[in-house]
């Protein structure tokens, strides 16, 4: 395994510069450019040289082989922030072997190494780019290890089947206890009803982990792209008198009372024969229907029915020339319409669990289908079905068939991390 490096604080200029240094020449490199590092855990105040040219004045921390978050040695060069320091220091590090590390490359191998499973390493990715209270929550639990110990707990219990189940094969013509056949059934009924519980709540998981989007729908000139505007605080999106201006889809991000929600600025719907305008048409359409929610506005508080949807909100514009609901230029009325907004995602947010990704969702069903057994299914084919759903969950948690997301998951982090 190569030695690689990287920095892991933000490039630029700043307070301080941590660059990292994993594989198995860690330590020697760094006691090359530092003198020794006796202890690890312990903080050292050293001179950074290379050859006799003094690179900083730096604190140093090295981890252990088994006891770092790599699961490999590691050297933390806190050096000052300024960006000749860090680029001499990697220059110094290349020239005694180590590498430059690839993005998600120090996650990755301790996956790798058995420091984390695979839910925990996604789950780091989503606090890294956590913007809201409830990304954060989520991240949080996951990266804490509650996906893991929940299957885990989950595979204990098929463990438990898979015992009863053998044994009534292995002893069917002796004295085995009638309700042996009973508690595997209800066993199996409990885990499908815990996966169950996962997979309601994963599609309102998924949306706080991606965010809500919100599309803002009507005819031309009904006051979007200045509602947008009104909702961002600043100018996001041009406003003119002219009909069919907005043409391509503008997208707004904002932490809404703790969720991530992104706001669509659609293109006036209307026939047209304008060939651009049209194209914005359909893509707007296309979009709206897509979204999680669509407020409805316009003069008259009419909504597009076409798009219609339960929980939609059907709003009139324009309130400062009388009558409307909201008006950008005023400001009237936008903070009622945000806390409506709010209201309905919130609720739509509130049955969450901890499986947030695809991937984990449709390990979830695979074990949750092959479960379905009832009384008149051969035993030898329940012991199948246990070892199957086993194995879909610990799929799930990375442990086992995850190479093809491995490429997917770590190319996601930055580099250093």
């Amino acid at each position: 395994m190569d030695t690689i490096h990287a920095e892991s604080t933000p490039p630029g200029r700043g307070g301080i510069s941590v660059v990292r240094v994993t594989g198995p020449a860690a330590r020697v490199i760094a006691e090359d450019l530092a003198g020794a590092l006796p202890r690890a855990r312990f903080s050292y105040l050293r001179a950074v040289q290379d050859g006799d040219r003094l690179i900083d004045r730096a604190l140093l921390v090295r981890f252990d082989a088994g006891a770092s978050f790599t699961g490999e040695e590691v050297v933390e060069f806190h050096l000052h922030g300024a960006p000749i320091i860090s680029r001499l220091l990697q220059g110094a590090l290349l020239a005694r072997g180590s590498r430059p590390a690839m993005p998600g490359e120090f996650t990755q191998r301790g996956f790798l190494n058995g420091q984390l499973d695979l839910s925990e390493a996604e789950a780091l990715s989503d606090l890294l780019a956590a913007e809201t209270e409830a990304q954060h929550r989520l991240a949080m639990e996951v990266a804490g290890g509650a996906l893991h110990g929940w299957a885990a707990d989950l595979r204990a219990q098929l463990v438990r089947a898979g015992a009863l189940i053998a044994a009534s094969i292995d002893f069917a013509d002796e004295d085995v206890p009638d309700a042996v056949p009973g508690e595997v059934f209800d066993i199996l009924l409990e885990v499908r009803g815990r996966i169950s519980d996962q997979l309601d709540g994963f599609p309102a998981a998924e949306r706080v982990r991606a965010g809500f989007e919100v599309a803002l729908i009507g005819p031309p000139n009904a006051g979007k792209s200045s509602l947008l505007n009104a909702i961002a605080r600043r100018e996001v999106a041009l406003v003119t008198e002219i009909a069919g201006t907005t043409r391509d889809v503008i997208e707004l991000r904002t932490d809404l009372r703790g969720l991530a929600v992104t706001f669509l600025d659609t293109a006036g719907l209307r026939d047209t024969q304008d060939v651009v305008e049209r194209m914005g048409v359909a893509r707007a359409t296309e979009r709206a229907a897509a979204a999680d929610l669509r407020i409805h506005l316009s003069d008259a508080g009419l909504p597009v029915d076409a798009l219609l949807k339960p929980d939609d909100l059907v709003i009139r514009s324009k309130a400062d020339l009388g009558g409307g609901d909201v008006s950008a230029l005023s400001g009237q009325g936008v903070s009622a319409l945000l806390d409506k907004v709010h209201g309905v995602l919130r609720e739509r947010a509130a049955p969450a669990g901890i499986v947030s990704r695809q991937r984990q969702a449709d390990a979830l069903r695979r074990a949750a289908e092959v479960l379905a057994c009832d009384a008149d299914t051969p035993p030898e084919i329940i012991a199948d079905a246990v070892a199957i759903a086993t194995r879909s969950l610990r799929e799930m948690v990375g442990e086992v068939g995850v190479e093809d997301y491995l490429d997917e998951v770590f190319s996601s982090f930055c580099i250093g991390k």
